[in-house]
């Protein structure tokens, strides 16, 4: 069993894939979204790095056209990276929002110019099909996604993607989703001290509908885009001394134990950090941790 199995596998779909997963953003730099406040990873560096996930069992990579700094893309690296691989790796990507050359974001997209964005994945991706398209929303959270749902619907059934997705959603996004087009993931912020969809109920519902839920931001703390070890959190650092783990890795084993539809994408540049997140499957919390773990009253 590769270690990225030791958590088990989830079906997005009809392709299995298994919970630990990794996530590109990070490729393109040090900051948030892409938008760079360090030195890049070099291109043959960032290529062995998703060689060695993939060797480690990770056939889960999420990305986007917009995680992209002044010389990096994440997409591009991806495509990299697959181009050498022979193995079967499912790609999930993102259309919605979109940044312009210089990096500046730009208003959610129309749902007539989401084609532009897909096909704009498959040509950096250089695939003639999307495994995996999550519509992520951007805007009032009271906006309907019915017509931008829609829109990557008909392209589903064009052949230009293979399943759907949503990002940034509340329950009531994906109830709105659901008759449109099957929905296979789910991917919203969440981790042990942001447990918003646990407080609307959205994890629960995605575990009832079958679906993946996948958080991003799962390593971090209160300041969502920050090291989790800035905070220097006592229950979680008691929890690893028990297991002989990290921080990150207990973060990433709690949310892993929130339900075996929820799966991890955690992000890094650092190969020794990969193979601890990735190693992160294979802990397993007890009932006791999970108690040490729930937040204070009054807390998060």
């Amino acid at each position: 069993m590769s270690a990225a199995a030791a958590a088990g596998t989830w079906k997005l779909g009809d392709l299995e894939v298994n919970r630990i997963g990794y996530g590109a953003m990070r490729l393109t730099g040090n900051g948030m979204m892409g938008n760079s406040d360090g030195a890049p990873i070099d291109r043959d560096a960032a290529v062995g790095l998703l060689h060695s996930a993939f060797e480690q069992g990770v056939n889960h990579i999420d990305t986007a056209s917009f995680y992209f700094s002044p010389l990096r893309s994440a997409n591009e690296l991806v495509n990299r990276a697959l181009a050498s691989w022979s193995g079967d790796v499912v790609v999930a990507t993102k259309v919605g929002p979109a940044r312009d050359a210089s990096g500046e974001w730009l208003a959610m997209a129309r749902p007539d110019r989401l084609r532009g964005q897909v096909e704009e994945n498959l040509r950096q991706l250089g695939r003639d099909h999307l495994d995996v398209v999550n519509l992520r929303r951007n805007g009032p959270a009271t906006a309907s996604i019915t017509e931008h749902f829609g829109a990557l619907a008909e392209l589903r059934q064009a052949g230009l993607i293979r399943h759907l997705g949503l990002s940034n959603v509340r329950p009531e996004h994906l109830l709105e989703a659901l008759p449109i087009a099957p929905v296979v993931c789910v991917q919203n912020s969440y981790g042990l001290d942001w447990r918003r969809a646990d407080e609307n109920g959205l994890v629960d519902l995605c575990r009832e509908q079958g679906i993946a839920f996948v958080p991003y931001f799962a390593l971090a703390g209160l300041r969502r885009e920050a090291a989790a070890g800035q905070e220097h959190d006592t229950r979680v650092h008691s929890v690893a001394r028990a297991h002989h783990a990290t921080p990150a890795q207990v973060r990433l084993a709690w949310t892993l134990h929130r339900g075996p539809h929820v799966l991890a994408i955690p992000g890094t540049t650092n190969p020794a950090h990969l193979a601890e997140n990735i190693a992160a499957g294979s802990l397993r919390l007890t009932e006791e941790d999970v108690a040490v773990l729930a937040p204070p009253p009054g807390g998060p």
